[in-house]
């Protein structure tokens, strides 16, 4: 535990020393804000606010910032050789593959936080009335799927030294699992379909979390993600110690 929180430490420093983090986020809250002020004018003129818009949106944003979050993590440190150094340091591979996972998650946390800014518009507005069951239950969903994303965004680091090519191969991974929800919409046969949706990212978003339904069995599909994900970049790690 000790050498995760290590790694955790010295990942978070990172974050807040390195320019580039400040532009991902600044594109991050630029890209959220857009969609919540287009939700608050459309609850003026045309429907009701929905709480959830936000997070709807990350369902799909989370497809390109989680590779971009990730891509240097492992692949960075592979090419530059400070890998070698990790590798040799009193640190075991579950040490340093969850402790940039769980820094990257934090980041992407505090970025979420910082939009709950936009649900406190909301409530202070007094001729809109959201639903804050939705709102609790979007956030808690987008919170986990964006944790699933993260985790894939670090496999597919851990797979190369290049990341560019680490970016972009998460980046059409997280779209395939995407998309798969849509290709189960228009599925023909009705079993097939129901198979399809639960094996995609967003089809345990879109009809629970975002609906204001907390369901085990979607916290539990994320947690899998999250936890194979990271398996498989444990063991791309521990297979450098052996070239």
């Amino acid at each position: 535990m000790t050498g995760t929180l290590t790694i955790f430490r010295r990942e978070m420093g990172q974050y807040f020393a390195n320019p580039v983090s400040y532009f991902i986020a600044a594109a991050f809250l630029l890209v959220t804000g857009f969609f919540f002020i287009d939700d608050l004018t459309r609850s003026v003129t045309i429907n009701a606010v929905n709480p959830a818009a936000v997070p709807e949106f990350l369902s799909f944003g989370m497809i390109f910032f989680a590779p971009v979050i990730t891509m240097r993590m492992l692949a960075e440190e592979a090419r530059e050789g400070t890998m070698e150094l990790l590798l040799t340091a009193p640190v075991n591979d579950l040490a340093i593959v969850l402790g940039k996972f769980l820094s990257a998650w934090a980041y992407y946390s505090i970025l979420l936080l910082i939009t709950i800014a936009y649900q406190i518009i909301y409530i202070q507005n007094d001729s809109i009335q959201p639903d804050y069951g939705i709102t609790v239950s979007a956030y808690i969903g987008i919170w986990l799927y964006g944790g699933a994303c993260l985790a894939v965004g670090l496999a597919f680091s851990a797979l190369t030294e290049n990341q560019i090519v680490a970016g972009f191969l998460s980046m059409i991974f997280l779209l395939a699992m995407w998309l798969g929800d849509n290709i189960g919409n228009i599925a023909a046969n009705i079993e097939l379909a129901n198979v399809i949706r639960q094996l995609t990212l967003q089809g345990h978003f879109s009809t629970s979390f975002a609906a204001g339904i907390l369901r085990g069995e979607d916290v539990v599909y994320y947690v899998g993600i999250i936890g194979i994900a990271l398996f498989i970049a444990i063991q791309l790690v521990e297979s450098r110690r052996w070239r």
